[in-house]
């Protein structure tokens, strides 16, 4: 397990190295407000992110508030410390021996997605965004940031972050023309299982190849 400092709290990063020698592509990783309650199916997605030659860091973001899990009632006060530690772990990121600083990408989901989509509004070394069924922090699209290449994969039955909010996400990149691909998976919640999450992650790995991965 590695750790960087933000704002004097210890932040733990899982660590999964891309096989290839020289320097690499990376993807920042970051959960949903379940925390780590899900951290195996993300320490997967790491692994085979990995075996396609990213570095991936699975940031521990709610480590700045020392929480295992969301509190709902504090979300809008502890989202911008969130929102400083994933910038931080950005910078930490880039700084890491055999990663290519110019060849970033984030994958977000949930609350994470939303987290990537702050963090690139204000950071040009943002590839790309990866967005599993997240939507757009407040304040953020009435702003209209110039976003990089997004991936937006939803739930078309998703009960906690409606499927509105892809769609809003996908005309805003629209507007801008900025390249964007928007998957919406009819029979799915919030959350992907079965032939859904398969597909996914294979558009994950394209997206990526595509803005990220190739120079």
């Amino acid at each position: 397990m590695l750790s960087f400092t933000s704002a004097g709290t210890p932040i733990e990063v899982e660590w999964f190295a891309a096989r290839a020698s020289g320097d690499g592509p990376a993807v920042l990783l970051l959960h949903g407000a379940d925390g780590l309650t899900f951290a195996d199916g993300y320490r997967l997605a790491a692994r085979s992110l990995a075996a396609s030659g990213y570095h991936v860091a699975f940031l521990h973001y709610l480590d700045r508030t020392n929480d295992r899990r969301v509190a709902y009632a504090r979300l809008r006060h502890d989202f911008p410390l969130w929102a400083g530690t994933v910038r931080d772990g950005l910078n930490w990121l880039a700084q890491r021996p055999g990663v290519d600083a110019g060849r970033l990408g984030l994958v977000g989901v949930s609350l994470g997605a939303a987290l990537a989509f702050d963090t690139a509004a204000s950071d040009a070394r943002v590839r790309a965004i990866v967005d599993y069924f997240g939507p757009l922090p407040d304040g953020l699209a009435a702003r209209r940031p110039r976003l990089p290449p997004t991936l937006v994969l939803h739930g078309a039955r998703d009960p906690v972050v409606p499927v509105s909010q892809a769609h809003a996400i996908a005309r805003l990149l629209a507007e801008q023309g900025t390249p964007h691909e928007l998957q919406v998976y009819p029979d799915q919640g919030h959350g992907l299982t079965g032939a859904a999450q398969l597909d996914a992650a294979a558009r994950t790995a394209r997206f990526l190849d595509r803005h990220v991965g190739l120079r």
